[in-house]
């Protein structure tokens, strides 16, 4: 049996990451979902969240927002919709979508509103934030606010 994992997080427009991890953690639509070497072969729909993984004593995250993944053997392939590694995140622009959404939210009842899409980009942008802050992109954008992850 394997004790690593081959790690492979591919997007639309690039692939995101190869590595050899010893285990994950992957959004799933109903929870996250722990890989570790030797998982049993799976194919999941995934969420939106953090994909947490670990390499040695180092946990690095990333956000991913829907699509697959598959597990077969000790290789695990991502197939996101979108991806992103905390260190790409713009944290600035995280914060602005996330008060854009707050406020169209806080128009109950406008009909104008398109709440689908005000919760989507709610959501989006939290992830993006959670995913920063973990990473330590926040700490090194932001030097005057105090933040603590969760």
């Amino acid at each position: 049996m394997a004790n690593s994992i081959s790690l492979h997080v591919v997007t639309p427009e690039r692939q995101l990451l190869q590595e050899t991890v010893d285990s994950l953690q992957l959004p799933g639509l109903n929870g996250y979902l722990g890989i570790l070497p030797g998982h049993a072969p799976l194919i999941t729909e995934l969420g939106y969240g953090e994909l947490t993984y670990q390499k040695g004593k180092e946990l690095r995250h990333l956000t991913v927002m829907g699509g697959y993944a598959e597990v077969l053997g000790d290789r695990v392939t991502v197939l996101a919709e979108v991806a992103e590694r905390a260190e790409e995140i713009d944290v600035d622009r995280a914060r602005q979508a996330k008060e854009r959404a707050e406020k169209l939210m806080s128009k109950t009842g406008d009909p104008d509103v398109d709440w689908d899409a005000a919760t989507l980009a709610l959501r989006r942008s939290l992830i993006r934030l959670q995913t920063a802050t973990k990473g330590g992109a926040v700490a090194a954008a932001d030097d005057h606010h105090h933040h603590s992850a969760p």
